[in-house]
């Protein structure tokens, strides 16, 4: 099912846009070919039109992907648009208050794709966060490094302001640790589920194009655009060879 309209979300996993080392961890030996200039953007009714589109195509896919390799995850998307005027272009993933996936994205997201295949690339990215069970991964990391931080504070005889900062510091940090990582599996996967429904990821990494490149930075919650764009060209290649996927 499908909701166009407004936004709701209790427990958002990250911004990501178009936005995420392949499976393995090792990043691949290929180059990547430089991408052709940004084209520009498209009129506001054929950009809705690819929306429409992709995720009536996606979407069956997205879901057959996610009963055949998780158990016991609700596979049922929830697809929405945040249809609030001056909102940055964004994709995310979150959950509802009854447990249901669901992708959302901006106005701007969608009005600023330049072709169906970004849009296909972004909806599989988001998905794949569900799929490969990023969410609840990153709050239990998140929880586990503040639950050793208290300890250590209450073994130092800290104060309560200072314990409280010290857990909340810990919990950043260890929702951030796994952060580039989740970023490129999701990329990697996201790819696959793009390319099994029609579209070309590889073109659909244009986003990046247009993004500002987060770098290597230590606790970033982003790879850097290049590694993002050689995983998904390591991913289609494979695929094109005859390779089952992720």
């Amino acid at each position: 099912m499908r909701m166009m309209g407004g936004l709701f979300a209790v427990l958002v996993l990250s911004a990501c846009v178009p936005t995420s080392p392949p499976m393995t961890g090792q990043a691949p030996a290929a180059p990547v070919p430089a991408a052709a200039a940004p084209s520009a953007r498209l009129p506001s009714d054929t950009a809705v039109r690819n929306f429409v589109d992709v995720v009536q195509r996606l979407e069956p896919v997205t879901e057959e992907v996610c009963r055949a390799r998780t158990r016991g995850v609700n596979c049922d998307f929830l697809i929405v648009v945040d249809d609030r005027l001056g909102q940055p272009p964004n994709a995310f993933q979150t959950l509802d208050r009854q447990g249901r996936p669901v992708l959302g994205f901006t106005l701007s997201l969608i009005g600023d794709a330049r072709n169906p295949d970004e849009i296909a690339f972004v909806l599989g990215h988001e998905a794949s966060h569900h799929i490969l069970g990023h969410l609840p991964q990153t709050a239990a990391n998140a929880q586990g490094a503040a639950l050793a931080a208290a300890i250590l504070a209450a073994a130092s005889g800290a104060s309560p302001q200072a314990a409280e900062q010290m857990t909340g510091i810990a919990a950043t940090v260890g929702a951030r640790s796994y952060a580039k990582e989740f970023e490129l599996q999701a990329d990697a996967m996201g790819a696959e589920i793009a390319y099994r429904s029609g579209y070309d990821p590889v073109l659909g990494t244009g986003f990046f194009d247009r993004l500002p490149d987060p770098g290597d930075a230590f606790l970033g919650t982003h790879p850097p655009n290049g590694q993002r764009k050689a995983v998904v060209a390591q991913v289609v290649a494979d695929l094109r060879a005859g390779g089952s996927g992720l």
